[in-house]
């Protein structure tokens, strides 16, 4: 019966963390490449965009529809 070997954090597994991850999003990206900072940064903008609209378009429906009328 064959024993199986432990990986350690310094064998690479799982783990562990040399960088590889950072790479992975960084060096490999055959066009363009993005951060993971700036991918973070643009989600929360748009989450923050679309927010503003759906507030936005509330009030301006609230301004538009009198009070007690039939929607």
């Amino acid at each position: 019966m064959c024993r199986r070997r432990l990986s350690s954090a310094s064998d690479g597994g799982i783990g562990s963390f040399d960088g590889n991850l950072l790479r992975f999003y960084i060096d490999d990206a055959p066009r363009i490449k993005i951060s993971p900072t700036v991918v973070l940064v643009l989600s929360i903008c748009f989450i923050g965009f679309v927010t503003a609209l759906h507030v936005f378009g509330k009030l301006y429906h609230s301004k538009l529809v009198p009070p007690g009328a039939q929607y």
